[in-house]
């Protein structure tokens, strides 16, 4: 067992029993019974989902694609980038392009990586992975079915500015924002 304090914030907690309780298409939860660092246990429930992508298309230098959509648990519409799940067997890029032709109805020369996270770190175990296209050619859009999207081009700057007044406040596409204005 750990000594100090500083040691029990770096130790791993040992997971003793864990079960399903919810299963659909895009996410699991689980309930884990788990071993602190002091040797008590505590109920964790964990949310499943498969690894993420995001793309903040370029049409040039200074304009950006974004999608919007009404977004059901937040009960608003939301501007943010494509975004969508990777599917079993799919490389991340070919994810990020797939993403932004069903979304966004662009195809990109290149998909170039800007960084990896962790969309939550308490109870969600996702990881997301964050592009830039570019280099933009316009396709069909082939949306799933649950999506009703609009798609607007925006003024890089102004999409800044959206993120600076939290008038954006998706995770992914504030991160993707903002590591493309560090770009610049």
């Amino acid at each position: 067992m750990p000594d100090s304090p500083n040691d029990r914030a770096h130790a791993a907690w040992r997971t003793l029993t864990s079960r399903p309780v919810y299963t659909n298409p895009w996410i699991r939860v689980r309930e884990d019974t788990a071993e602190m660092p002091n040797g008590r246990t505590t109920l964790y429930g964990v949310v499943e989902c498969a690894p993420a992508v995001g793309v903040l298309p370029f049409l040039d230098p200074d304009t950006v694609v974004l999608v919007g959509q009404w977004r059901y648990v937040a009960r608003a519409f939301r501007w943010e980038i494509p975004t969508g799940s990777v599917k079993p067997g799919e490389s991340l890029e070919a994810a990020a392009h797939r993403e932004l032709t069903e979304e966004a109805g662009y195809s990109a020369a290149r998909v170039v990586k800007l960084c990896t996270i962790d969309t939550s770190k308490s109870i969600l175990d996702e990881t997301a992975h964050l592009y830039l296209g570019e280099d933009l050619t316009p396709v069909t859009r082939t949306p799933d079915d649950t999506e009703f999207i609009e798609v607007r081009a925006f003024p890089f700057d102004e999409v800044v500015r959206m993120v600076e007044r939290s008038e954006i406040v998706d995770a992914m596409t504030v991160i993707a924002v903002l590591h493309a204005a560090r770009r610049r």
